[in-house]
This record gives structure tokens, C-alpha cells and sequence, in this order.
């Protein structure tokens, strides 16, 4: 367990220290909320479908988290080419520790990164609908950063390169994020479209935030919790077993 902490603490030391990383990581985010909250705002409220910024504010939410959680995994890659990860695994400690100390690490930093965006868009004008759910939308923005996080930690455990492991990353990332309802509702979607979105992991815990957030459903709170809870398991153990099997 002493293994596990101080990987914890290690990544959370990596991100106070990078403040470019920081900065850089809330562009993205700023610019959706941004340049689609107050430019399709009008559109949306003609439709008759409310203000935009609310609906797409807990999307941006965890998109924020999603992109942290997702590229933590090249530390993995860097720290194997510059001889880091090898002092690591030759420790007397079990792989599966180390990887659920990294883990829980890139985690925590995307759970930081979608706490910040949160905080950001209640700046440019979101608000929320119950502030007593605020508790249930802290604890799915770590559900998803652990999901996540567990996908790029799987990821990186089978690649070497960092430019391979971006350009995977951007194929299966860009994805799962514009087919996960984040930008628009689900409802009325083409058949096809709408299997996608079911089968996207991120629309779970989209609909989930927005539940939490301005009480919009779509799957329903427990099958979000369900959902993002089995695959976040079943992303765990593989990513634990790829992880044991990363040749020094």
C-alpha cells in the first residue's frame, strides 16, 4: 500500500510543478465553452431547447477530464525510454501496485483538471441547478478520470513510441468525445448513431454529470453508475495484466 501512495504523490508532484501543463490543458476546454457556448447559444435557444452553455458546460467538464486522463499514460512511455520505469519495476513490490499508485495518480490530476473547468464555467455564466448533487458530480468526475486514465495506462503499457502512442490516443480519443453527446442531445439522433453513443463509454458519464449538474437525463443515474462503474473494473484488470507484462 506504501508503494502505492508514493506513486500517487509523485504524480500529483509532476503536475505542480508543470504550470505550462496547467495553462495548457484549460485552452481547449476555455475555447468550447467559449466559442460554442455563446456562439451556438442563440441557435439552441431558438429551437426552444433552453440555454446552450448549460447543456454543454458538464460536456466540456469531461472532456477536460477525459484528455488529462487519456495522455497521462505517455508518462509511462517516457519515464520507459529515459530508464525511470525500470527503477520502478525492479523494486520488491508488486506491478499491480505500481500501476493502481500511477493510476490513481493521473486520476486525481484529471479530476483536478475537471474541477478547474468547472469552476471556469460557472465564470463565463454556468450555474447550477442543485448545489447538493455537487458531491455526486465530484465523485463521477473521478469515476471517469479512473476510467480513463486506466485506458491510457493500457495503452502505453503495449507501446514504445510516443509519437504512436499520440496518434492512437488522438484516433480513439477525438471518438469517443464528439460521439458522446457532449456537444448535442441524443435524442432524435439517426439509429446508427445513437448504437455508437451507447457503446461510447464517456456518454455514461456525460449524461451522468448532467444529471448532477442541471438535472438533464438520458440513461439514468444508476445505469451511468453502472456502466462507468463495470468497465472501469474490466479497463483496471487488463490494464494490470498489460502493465505486468512491460519487458524491462
Amino acid at each position: 500500500m506504501s508503494t502505492i501512495y508514493i506513486l500517487w504523490l509523485r504524480q500529483l508532484k509532476r503536475y505542480s510543478r508543470s504550470r505550462a501543463r496547467i495553462i495548457g490543458s484549460l485552452g481547449q476546454p476555455l475555447l468550447f465553452l467559449v466559442a460554442l457556448g455563446f456562439g451556438l447559444n442563440p441557435i439552441y435557444k431558438k429551437a426552444g431547447a433552453g440555454n446552450y452553455i448549460e447543456f454543454l458546460a458538464p460536456g466540456i467538464i469531461a472532456m477536460g477530464v477525459l484528455f488529462s486522463a487519456v495522455f497521462s499514460g505517455i508518462e509511462i512511455i517516457w519515464d520507459r525510454q529515459f530508464g525511470f520505469l525500470k527503477e520502478t519495476l525492479v523494486a520488491p513490490t508488486s506491478r499491480i501496485y505500481i500501476m493502481i499508485g500511477r493510476t490513481l495518480g493521473g486520476a486525481t490530476v484529471a479530476s483536478f483538471q475537471g474541477i478547474i473547468t468547472l469552476l471556469l464555467s460557472l465564470l463565463i455564466g454556468f450555474r447550477l441547478e442543485n448545489i447538493g448533487f455537487l458531491p455526486v458530480t465530484l465523485a463521477f468526475i473521478f469515476l471517469i478520470a479512473l476510467l480513463f486514465t486506466a485506458f491510457g495506462t493500457a495503452i502505453a503499457s503495449v507501446l514504445e513510441d510516443m509519437q504512436g502512442f499520440q496518434l492512437i490516443m488522438n484516433f480513439l480519443v477525438m471518438p469517443l468525445f464528439f460521439l458522446s453527446g457532449a456537444l448535442f442531445p441524443l435524442q432524435g439522433l439517426p439509429e446508427a448513431l445513437k448504437i455508437v453513443a451507447q457503446i461510447d463509454p464517456l456518454s455514461y458519464g456525460v449524461d451522468a454529470l448532467r444529471i448532477t449538474l442541471v438535472n438533464i437525463s438520458h440513461f439514468g443515474l444508476f445505469t451511468d453508475f453502472l456502466v462507468l462503474g463495470v468497465i472501469t473494473i474490466l479497463i483496471l484488470i487488463v490494464g494490470s495484466y498489460l502493465f505486468s507484462r512491460i519487458q524491462i
